[in-house]
């Protein structure tokens, strides 16, 4: 790749980026907030992901025999920094994350460093309801949109999102593709409706298997809905023409209140978890109620730039036989 051809590769991903974390900003009405890396291990405050992905860990000079952690994601850290700053009902933060998750796979579409749009909204109680959910995911949706649209504009990238999201549980997914498995049965409802955001992630549906897996502590999976199903999360995912596959976008929900925690820990055996600062302070109810997510910032980059693998929006490193392969298809990692 010339000088030239990398410099604008730089410049198309910045335009993306920063359309679309000022969009976000203002239409959940975040402020943009600095953010760690690193946290100290044993408090329960790093993300548990699945329960299996090991976070990079040392020891630390200075934490008494302690040691720190790579964070995997902030979503329990903004619920702390929430309470920090005092925010009120309706307002919250977004933060530009840096993580790495040395557990992914190396795919066209993962990578072991992971860039996301951590946010976090406080909102009342009266809002731990499926239909302000909803509300909160077309905001994003209808973001991404404008996006897309800026995007067109500037670099003549031609829009082919739908215009209108849909929304569809986990169970009723498994009802319509009873034998196909999850992803599948992503694939084929992304591909027919172009956008669609599934709710309920994290617990076990009819067939006695969650249609993922998704840590105990922060999205709220296990809460009936004013609609009769349990789950107040979800993850939104669109058609990705390059790839011809469903292409996740992000991963969010309302966060447990201290009922739904300690639910939830004991259907996972988890309970262990009680005593950790994060889990304590949110069983005190010291921690206010809220919504939040991750959105990933190269995943965004790729979709709407029609690039092929995730390389070509972000630096990080792979495996030589995907640098290899890359060069035989022409593409350009950076």
């Amino acid at each position: 790749m010339s000088k030239k051809e990398i410099l604008q590769a730089e410049k198309s991903i910045a335009l993306v980026k920063e359309q679309f974390s000022k969009g976000l900003c203002n239409a959940l009405n975040l402020y943009p907030i600095s953010s760690p890396m690193i946290v100290n291990e044993g408090t329960g405050i790093n993300d548990d992901l699945n329960g299996i992905e090991r976070p990079v860990s040392f020891p630390v000079k200075f934490l008494n025999n302690n040691r720190g952690v790579v964070v995997h994601s902030l979503a329990k850290w903004k619920r702390i920094r929430l309470q920090e700053l005092e925010l009120d009902a309706h307002e919250g933060i977004l933060t530009d994350m840096k993580a790495l998750r040395p557990d992914e796979d190396s795919s066209p579409i993962h990578s072991i460093y992971v860039d996301q749009w951590d946010w976090e909204l406080h909102i009342d109680k009266s809002d731990r309801t499926l239909s302000y959910l909803k509300n909160i995911v077309r905001k994003i949706y209808q973001n991404l949109l404008d996006t897309e649209q800026k995007v067109y504009e500037e670099l003549g990238i031609e829009p082919i999102l739908p215009k209108k999201l849909s929304f569809i549980h986990s169970e009723q997914l498994l009802q319509l593709y009873p034998t196909l498995t999850p992803k599948e049965r992503e694939h084929t409802i992304a591909k027919d409706y172009g956008a669609v955001f599934i709710i309920g992630i994290g617990g076990k549906l009819s067939n006695g298997e969650p249609h993922d897996s998704r840590s105990a502590d922060y999205d709220d999976w296990t809460t009936p809905t004013e609609e009769g199903y349990k789950g107040l999360n979800g993850d939104l995912l669109v058609w990705n023409p390059v790839h011809d596959k469903a292409l996740e976008l992000s991963s969010m929900g309302i966060r447990v209140d201290k009922e739904a925690l300690e639910h939830q820990l004991t259907l996972a055996g988890a309970l262990d978890k009680k005593s950790l600062l994060y889990h304590s302070l949110l069983l005190a109810d010291k921690l206010p109620l809220c919504i939040g997510g991750g959105l990933g910032q190269s995943r965004i980059c790729m979709f709407l730039l029609r690039k092929k693998h995730i390389g070509e929006v972000q630096a990080s490193i792979w495996p030589e036989e995907v640098r290899k392969q890359a060069e035989l298809e022409g593409i350009n990692l950076l």
